[in-house]
């Protein structure tokens, strides 16, 4: 605790801040998760910034002035550098149609953009790797979409719609293409560029249940019963229409569309969300070929989060309870059986697990789910009351059943991590992520991993952390006694709440966090008053009878033990309602005010009632004590009487005789006053008050004496006296139109102010000698006032500076106001009561919170540097002081609190493994760019280095033949899309082929399909569905032709020649997809590759060279893709390397990362090759990166790297130990 010393009073150290409360409606969307690690949440106006790992709000920011509808964290798939570091940049949109950027760590606004003045529908920063970082796209209503540049608020372009937008889906595997969810159906964009608008108002699309014709549909056996519930809704098959004038199903259908979302676990798939049944669709297909339905009595979906790592869906249900569907493996249809049909029917996502529901009320509505896209097993969700409960999902080992009863094939857990098997005696990998927890789903012809290696595990959600808000207003705020220097030592800055349902929540403001919980009314607290500095008294008043009469509850509170107790006894049934009440200054006395009776006078030591006033008292409007007591002329004549007391008895008999009576009486009367004790003197107090005429009455208590005193005429300038504060010699009263009067005591001056804002509810002295600072509450709004001055110090007004109602006021220092607002928060503010954000370095936070983002650039690569080197540098420790690090103190000292707060570092375990460290280390920084290189690049290097160790020749630029795959390592997961092996990649098409054939339901779809099949080299099954074309069809005989070719094609020349002929005069006809399927039928799919790249269709090359090429003829086409990727127009280098690595070009992905500057990347993936022996040094690299490490003040690490690079690192370790004789010098060379 960090005390400061002021000219007027001591202070303590307390951050400006917001407790948060229950959530507005329209925050139901407001919630984000970060690669960052971070979660934002919009409260009403203000943004939390939550810590899930150690369930904190770390930071609240604060300057919308309307409710926030979204948050949107930046992406970090960018390589960071000194030049692009690591930042928390968050974009926040309000209902009055603001956008903010934020730099979060400094709580200030990098940007505001304005467009419209209505909510932001949906809004995403661009995702593409090598394009501008700060590009936001926002829907603004009622039809726009606008990209915006987020660094500097420039709209870059701007369009409009036909039809009102609701949201957008980026497809995560080709940035140019976007699609809308409208009013009407969905629009799909294929030419989104951050360049320029897209050209066209893209491909509208409709929702519909169209009748299956009866080609396509099978008959029903009557042995069968009839569908129900969700087996009927399966049935179901909904497609999507191009149609201009859809039908009322149609739009039926449209209206109920909750979500749409693109699966980022594979190509062309997207999930369309509605209360009971989540559709999955194939994009090529434009058909649903999965299905997601509740039963009858099942809870209905509000939201899916689609995962990644595995073909998984988050399903938020409509009573708060999240479950987990993960898709089955399928098996291939045998193409010996002899009903092919058998195969599988559609995509069927199981129920792995589900965690437990919250009780739904009017009030209680979950609304959110956001799943930590780093690792996908975190989920948090937000509650309209306020909370986040903090989900982690756990997989369990589990004993293999025989005969399962649920009737799931079983989940196991993956064999390998990072492209390295387990250990012998590992039974699994530790929970790191989705795709570490559960293998990959088998597809057709894959085989399984041997059953010895195989691993069954079973998921469970375990609550990890709950974060509470404040209940709904109103509050009764009241801060404990201030800091003094006699209690300095055991202070602790508490804030009493009073609220709504009777409970009072004390908070410890030093780290905002809720400190007792207490359950003492069982109606509206109305006020509390502390008595000590561990106990306050606390009332509160029932709704009125008929009679007008109420239950008064006047509680007394002890905080250590929580013990509340009556303070007045059994009285307080049908009585007025009390109206305040106000404890003395040495928290002697209390007095209670109530409504139409006599005020009550009590003893707060003994709980003793001293004066019930009689039926002639006048009303009291306003009351106030007075600061002044007679305590120490009390204390000093107690110790008067105490030595007087110990002489007399030191005399003689004479002496003693000798002594006037009277003064013995006198030192007698003192010594009883005291009563045995300092703590139990009774001092003469004194309290004013005013009645309904503004007469003012000044009242004096010593011990169970009461005196009336003087009374001093009403001010004729004033109008009802609301409220009374004093302090030393300054009086101040409020009225109800809006006058501070300020009574200057001992000049004995009086001086009105009308402030002209209504009525004064509330005034109060800051605490602190010869503090004369007061803050007054009004209707719409608060004021801090100097009274030396008699000047207004800052105002706070409802709909100028602010858009919510100030419901109570205190001040929780001599220099900080606390405010209870209408929107259910509490802020912490400076006496200027602006803003509540405040700079994140600078917390005392009770958990440390592992987050590299919050230090200085350097500093965070300098910590990321120190976790990486130390295991190829062969030492390992956690303390930066063990390493030849010169930066100052406190930037170190940042760095070890970094370093401590990683409770048992999960990249630990893999240490031993180098890629695998990085790859756990690129998870721990939330590096997106370096997890997606680093993944791909273990597993092909652990790839090639075992075709290379079965001393299988694997040319670079190959990938290893099928035959070396049979490793425990499997596969790239298909998410990877295009960069898995080719024998996978192409089973995985097939299988998707054969389940796009059982969900046709129209001859366009069989058309596709016959298409597709023919591209795969599987003519058998395309002739078949060529046949089925109806004689009544305009292409019948053009099928029937193409079927006929199809089978007939001969290998000779004169008709190879012809075809191709034919295929290339299609093709320059603008017949492209013709033309290559041609190719393809004589085995000229090279050829048709490189048709494809030429009309721009890379995409479609790359796939067609994965499914149809060898591996020789494959790696030309991806190289050729991978120059155009890194061509300037396009710009996407990050994919060209992750292209090559594919291909095992490892020497010129190691170039490639040298040129882009990518440093630490390229000496890391160097160095990683030359351990698994796949590549040649380059010197140069590890060069650069000791430069870049001595630049960072790693100068040990720089000199290792500088050794690594043999002959071209000499000259900089001369320079790094230049003057330090040869010793040194050498003995790094000889590393």
């Amino acid at each position: 605790m960090s005390i400061t010393m002021i000219p007027y009073s001591v202070n303590i150290k307390l951050a400006a801040r917001t407790l948060t409360g229950t959530l507005n409606l329209q925050n139901k969307t407001a919630v984000d998760w970060g690669w960052q690690g971070l979660i934002a949440q919009g409260c009403h106006s203000s943004i939390l910034i939550i810590d899930p790992k150690t369930s904190q709000t770390i930071q609240v920011l604060e300057r919308h002035k309307a409710n926030v509808v979204k948050v949107k964290w930046s992406r970090e798939n960018y390589h960071h550098s000194l030049s692009s570091p690591y930042s928390l940049r968050l974009a926040s949109a309000d209902s009055a149609g603001k956008i903010i950027v934020w730099d979060v760590v400094s709580g200030t606004a990098h940007c505001e953009i304005q467009e419209h003045s209505k909510p932001i529908q949906d809004m995403d920063w661009l995702w593409t790797q090598d394009a501008s970082r700060d590009l936001l796209l926002a829907i603004h209503p009622p039809n726009y979409i606008v990209l915006w540049n987020g660094d500097t608020g420039t709209k870059l372009w701007k369009k409009s719609y036909a039809e009102n937008i609701l949201s957008f889906s980026f497809d995560p595997f080709d940035p140019s293409n976007l699609a809308l969810l409208t009013s009407e159906g969905i629009v799909f964009i294929s030419d989104f560029s951050h360049s320029k608008p897209p050209g066209s108002g893209g491909k509208k699309v409709y929702i519909a249940s169209p009748h299956a014709s009866p080609a396509h549909t099978k008959p029903v056996p009557a042995a069968l019963p009839a569908p129900t519930g969700a087996k009927k809704a399966l049935n179901k098959v909904k497609v999507l229409i191009t149609n201009e004038k859809p039908t009322a199903e149609a739009v039926t259908l449209n209206a109920d569309c909750l979500q749409l979302s693109y699966l980022p676990s594979k190509r062309n798939h997207m999930l369309l969300l509605y209360p009971r049944e989540i559709l999955i669709l194939d994009l090529e297909l434009s058909q649903t070929v999965g299905v997601v339905a509740i039963e009858r009595s099942g809870v209905p979906f509000i939201q899916v989060v689609p995962c990644a790592q595995r073909d998984a869906l988050f399903c938020l249900h409509e009573n708060g309870c999240i479950t987990l569907r993960v898709c089955r493996s399928t098996t291939a249809p045998d193409e010996s059986a002899s009903d092919p049909e058998q195969s599988v029917q559609e995509l069927v996502y199981d129920l792995r697990s589900q965690c437990d529901a919250i009780r739904v009320t009017k009030t209680v509505r979950p609304y959110r789910m956001v799943i930590c896209p780093v690792n996908e097993n975190n989920a948090a969700l937000t509650v309209s009351d306020g909370r986040v409960m903090l989900w982690e999902l756990k997989a369990h080992v589990s004993k293999p059943t025989v005969n399962p009863s649920s009737g799931l094939s079983p989940l196991y857990a993956p064999v390998a991590f990072c492209g390295s098997p387990l250990g012998q005696n590992q039974k699994k990998i530790q929970d790191l992520s989705l795709n570490t927890m559960i293998g990959q789903s088998l597809v057709s012809g894959a085989d399984p991993p041997p059953p010895t290696l195989q691993q069954e595990v079973q998921l469970k959600f375990l609550l990890t952390g709950l974060l509470s808000g404040l209940p709904l207003p109103p509050f009764a705020l009241r801060m404990c006694p201030p800091l003094t220097t006699k209690n300095i030592n055991h202070y602790q800055p508490l804030l009493a709440v009073g609220t709504s349902n009777g409970s009072v929540l004390v908070y410890n403001l030093t780290s905002g966090l809720l400190h007792k919980d207490l359950s003492v009314h069982s109606c509206e607290v109305k006020g509390i008053e502390w008595v000590s500095l561990t106990s306050f008294l606390s009332f509160a008043t029932s709704t009125p009878n008929n009679a007008g009469l109420v239950r008064n509850e006047l509680q007394h509170v002890d905080l250590p033990t929580g013990r509340c107790f009556a303070f007045r006894g059994e009285q307080g049934n049908d009585e007025p309602a009390i109206e305040m009440m106000k404890v003395s200054h040495l928290k002697q006395y209390l007095v209670v005010v109530f409504r139409d009776k006599p005020l009550e006078l009590w003893d707060v030591r003994t709980g003793t009632l001293l004066r019930e006033m009689a039926k002639n008292f006048p009303t009291v409007t306003a009351l106030e004590w007075s600061p002044s007591h007679n305590l120490k002329s009390l204390k000093k004549k107690q110790l008067l009487a105490r030595e007087a007391m110990a002489r007399y008895t030191t005399l003689s008999d004479n002496e003693q005789s000798s002594v006037e009576s009277s003064v013995i009486s006198l030192l007698q009367d003192a010594e009883s006053k005291s009563e045995g004790g300092g703590q139990a003197i009774s001092a003469r107090e004194h309290f004013v008050f005013t009645d309904t005429d503004g007469q003012v009455y000044h009242i004096t208590v010593e011990g169970n004496t009461v005196k009336d005193g003087a009374r001093i005429p009403p001010d004729g300038s004033m109008g009802s006296i609301a409220c009374i504060a004093w302090k030393g010699d300054t009086l101040v009263l409020g009225d109800v139109d809006g006058n501070l009067n300020f009574w200057d005591l001992k000049a004995r001056l009086s001086r009105g102010i009308p402030t002209h804002r209504g009525w004064v509810k509330k005034i109060r002295f800051a605490p602190g000698k010869g503090n004369q600072k007061l803050l007054v509450m009004y209707t719409d709004g608060a004021e801090v006032w100097d009274t030396k001055e008699v000047s207004m110090v800052s105002s706070l007004r409802i709909g100028r500076n602010v858009n919510y109602r100030i419901l109570d006021i205190d001040w929780c220092t001599s220099d900080k106001v606390v405010l209870a607002s209408e929107d259910g928060c509490i802020r912490v503010l400076e006496m200027a009561m602006k803003s509540a954000s405040y700079r994140m370095d600078e917390q005392d936070l009770t958990d440390p919170v592992w987050c590299p983002y919050l230090l200085l650039p350097r500093a965070a690569l300098t910590l990321k540097a120190f976790l990486l080197l130390q295991p190829w540098s062969g030492t390992f420790t956690m303390d930066i002081t063990q390493v030849d690090y010169t930066e100052k103190h406190e930037i170190k000292g940042l760095i070890q609190e970094q370093l401590n707060s990683m409770s048992n570092p999960f990249y630990l375990v893999w240490c031993q493994m180098n890629t695998g460290l990085v790859v756990s280390q690129c998870r721990l920084f939330g590096d997106e760019s370096d997890l997606q290189f680093w993944t791909v690049a273990a597993h092909y290097l652990q790839s090639f280095a075992q075709a290379r160790h079965l001393s299988v020749p694997v040319p670079e630029g190959q990938t290893p033949a099928e035959g070396t795959q049979a490793t425990p390592q499997g596969h790239l997961d298909i998410y990877h899309d295009t960069l898995c092996e080719s024998f996978y990649f192409q089973r995985f098409q097939l299988e998707r082929v054969h389940l796009q054939e059982v969900k046709r339901s129209s001859y366009e779809h069989t058309k596709k399909c016959a298409d597709q099949l023919l591209l795969l080299g599987q003519t058998d099954r395309a002739v078949q569905l060529l046949l089925e074309t109806s004689a009544d069809n305009p292409s019948y005989y053009c099928d029937s032709l193409k079927a006929c070719l199809v089978t007939t094609i001969t290998s000779s020349g004169p008709s190879q020649s012809t075809i191709k002929l034919v295929a290339t005069n299609m093709i320059a006809n603008g017949k492209l997809a013709e033309g290559v399927q041609l190719l393809c039928l004589i085995d000229k799919a090279a050829d048709a590759c490189r048709y494809l790249q030429t009309y721009g269709e890379w995409n479609r090359a790359a796939w067609l060279a994965k499914v149809r090429l060898n591996p020789a003829e494959s790696s030309d086409v991806l190289k050729r893709w991978a120059e155009h990727l890194c061509s300037p127009q396009v710009n996407q280098k990050s994919k060209a390397i992750l292209v090559l690595l594919s291909l095992g070009c490892f020497h010129k992905v190691g170039e490639m990362l040298q040129s882009m500057r990518y440093f630490d990347r390229a000496a890391l993936f160097i160095e990683a090759c030359l351990k698994y022996g796949v590549m040649e040094l380059i010197g140069a690299a590890f060069v650069d990166y000791a430069r870049l490490l001595r630049t960072l003040g790693l100068r040990e690490s720089a000199a290792f790297w500088a050794s690594r690079a043999g002959g071209a690192g000499e000259q900089l370790l001369e320079e790094l130990f230049q003057g330090e004789g040869a010793c040194k010098f050498n003995s790094c060379l000889n590393v």
